[in-house]
């Protein structure tokens, strides 16, 4: 998709519809399909299994005896997006159905094959990220009825029952919370161009309000999802085989490669919305932390990648307010950057509930039960312990880029 430009100023109004952003629904996949044409029954048959062959530890026989298919009667970006996720979600339960002892060194060729393909077609890498996990994985259940989480399900699932659906559907929220920040960028935008601050004004007011939102939103974490059923569960399929001590060597996609391949898991770094909205606030994290958010980016699809691009390189909001000197611009810019700080903070809470504090309890019931208890009880995963899914040393870079964003604000 054609999303860059020449070196002139960028064409105003930047049009979502150009990053295949859109403006009911942000970066999330407008009313994903459902189901693949018929050739691909096979694919999606084992996807709707996943958590039953899993818990058998069927899933990797099942595998074995799916047929070669062909990637050449998916039609369309919306058939590519399902296809992604459904060869995504199989793909990790194939890696990880024996827990983290117990990985595969090879992707096999029937699996490897058409999920390179597909991936290639959309420009993600071949494994699961936000964009199949959260943005792709969604339907109403009543498609008269508005997005509340009543309302929802995932397509696909994985092991973690109602705590799993819950995880991705509040994640879903978050990202549907964001849609007035994401049109207020445009219009933030176009204002500056325009030299119009009462429209910027407005569109900082609406940006602030969105972050805020999105912070609601994430607080209905704790009503949704059990912390020992995500950290003993639903995390180890979303870990990645990049920077992971369980796979220190990658994958070997069969057919594709014949030496390993290392990707990150799936991670809210790979989330859009916020690398949009750091980019129109300039906010400058530290190298390392840039680093690793840069190489995020190879997760989202391509167009939203153009996206956030595209307001790199349009002119500087925080140049604009400090020239103009106006006091209320310059109160509604800081609100925008310590509403996305707050966001941040309370993120880093999240993760010490889910992952910290979990991770000690599991442990300490390990060790109180783990000798008697029998094969039914798994040792909990600890390869990541202290790192996200995406590889990164996850207390640092939450703290870090906490820290800077709240240095970008302006003073007085």
């Amino acid at each position: 998709m054609e999303a860059g430009h020449g070196t002139e100023e960028p064409p105003l109004p930047l049009e979502l519809s150009r990053f295949q952003v859109s403006e009911e629904f942000g970066f999330l996949l407008p009313d994903p399909l459902t189901e693949l044409p018929a050739p691909y029954g096979p694919w999606m048959e084992i996807a709707q299994e996943l958590p039953q062959l899993i818990a058998s530890h069927q899933l990797r026989s099942r595998v074995h005896q799916m047929p070669q298919l062909s990637t050449q009667h998916l039609r369309g970006h919306e058939e590519l997006h399902l296809a992604h996720l459904v060869l995504s979600f199989i793909t990790m339960g194939y890696v990880w159905q024996e827990g983290e002892e117990g990985t595969v060194q090879v992707l096999p060729r029937n699996l490897a094959v058409p999920y390179w393909e597909v991936s290639e077609a959309l420009g993600l890498p071949p494994i699961l990220s936000h964009a199949d996990f959260v943005l792709a994985n969604w339907r109403r259940k009543d498609p008269n009825r508005p997005l509340e989480i009543e309302n929802l399900d995932t397509i696909i699932k994985l092991p973690g029952g109602e705590s799993l659906r819950g995880f991705i559907l509040v994640t879903l929220l978050v990202e549907k919370a964001a849609v007035p920040g994401i049109k207020a960028i445009i219009r933030a935008l176009g204002a500056i161009v325009q030299h119009d601050e009462e429209t910027l004004h407005s569109a900082l007011e609406e940006l602030a309000g969105a972050i805020e939102a999105m912070g609601e939103a994430l607080r209905r974490m704790h009503d949704y999802v059990d912390p020992a059923v995500f950290y003993a569960e639903i995390r180890i399929f979303l870990s990645g085989w990049k920077d992971n001590p369980a796979m220190p060597d990658g994958l070997i996609y069969e057919g594709v490669s014949e030496e390993p391949m290392a990707y990150s898991g799936g991670s809210a770094a790979q989330s859009t919305v916020l690398h949009a909205f750091d980019e129109l606030l300039g906010i400058c994290h530290s190298q390392h932390s840039t680093s690793f958010l840069h190489r995020m980016r190879d997760y989202m699809p391509r167009p939203h990648r153009a996206f956030v691009e595209e307001i790199r390189r349009a002119p500087s909001l925080r140049q604009h307010v400090l020239s103009c000197g106006a006091v209320r611009l310059r109160t509604a810019f800081n609100r925008c950057v310590s509403a996305l700080a707050d966001f941040r903070s309370y993120h880093i809470t999240i993760v010490t509930k889910y992952i910290t504090i979990a991770a000690a309890k599991a442990k300490a019931r390990w060790a109180e039960l783990g000798a008697g208890a029998g094969p039914a009880l798994g040792k909990p995963p600890s390869a990541l312990e202290a790192k996200g899914t995406g590889g990164s040393h996850i207390f640092s870079f939450l703290k870090s880029i906490r820290d800077t964003t709240r240095e970008g604000m302006i003073s007085a």
